[in-house]
């Protein structure tokens, strides 16, 4: 069953258009975006960003999830809508690059609570349209690598890394050896510069949804603090081929 996801994404600019050309996927249009060549990297590109790739460039509000029995798409779009007139845009200092546990991601610069705080109303509001995990969901969790609270947190809302263990942040790769972190931060930091907006603001969010290749889409952005009529259109899928052909010219067996 497909999933839905509510994120951040950059609006339509700069910034977007680097951060889908840096992943190759556009959850924007929903559309494959060619990567940068970019000489030096210990690896492909593809290869570097093929485990953020599938979700586009985002920051995580509340994390994929199925419908509860019941409930279809156009409910979650109007609790998401209804949810998003409540709430006041947030607005922070800026980014900042770092490595973030193994791979490299922007996080805020500045205080964040504000935005944390959103995040968790956000993931408690919605959760009623949340279905709950399945044995093997949960299992893909590993809960016995989690802190109590964590694995306490996973039952609740079917994921470990919300309320007070939700560190927003926008990933830029897979995970990167030690030795690989600088190189491909220079080259990020190269490729971003001047597109990272400053101050950064979140003035909406963006429901998305998962098609049957994995890939994520934007459905619909809804303004914080304002009501707002958005329109979906038809989404294409992000298909390997597809993505391996944007990149080489010819199709590829994997990404």
């Amino acid at each position: 069953m497909k999933r839905y996801a509510i994120f951040y994404t950059p609006p339509p600019g700069g910034f977007a258009d680097a951060a889908a050309a840096w992943l190759g996927w556009d959850a924007q249009v929903g559309q494959v975006a060619v990567q940068p060549a970019i000489a030096g990297l210990p690896r492909p590109m593809a290869d570097l960003t093929a485990a953020p790739r599938r979700y586009g460039f985002h920051g995580t509000i509340k994390p994929p999830f199925r419908l509860a029995a019941g409930v279809s798409a156009g409910d979650l779009a109007a609790a998401v809508q209804a949810l998003a007139g409540q709430y006041r845009p947030v607005a922070l200092p800026g980014l900042q690059m770092v490595d973030l546990e193994g791979f490299l991601a922007f996080v805020p610069d500045g205080d964040a609570s504000g935005l944390a705080g959103l995040a968790a109303e956000v993931v408690r509001v919605l959760d009623p349209y949340r279905a709950a995990l399945t044995e093997a969901e949960t299992a893909r969790r590993h809960p016995d690598r989690l802190t109590p609270r964590q694995r306490d947190l996973l039952a609740i809302y079917g994921y470990p890394y919300v309320m007070e263990e939700f560190r927003f942040h926008l990933t830029l790769s897979g995970p990167l050896a030690a030795a690989e972190h600088p190189t491909v931060a220079k080259a990020a930091a190269t490729h971003f510069a001047g597109r990272v907006p400053q101050p950064f603001q979140l003035t909406d969010l963006s429901l998305m949804d998962e098609d049957a290749a994995g890939c994520f889409h934007l459905l619909h952005r809804y303004p914080l603090g304002a009501w707002s009529a958005a329109s979906s259109r038809a989404m294409p899928t992000c298909g390997v081929e597809s993505l391996a052909m944007s990149m080489t010219g010819s199709p590829s067996g994997s990404a």
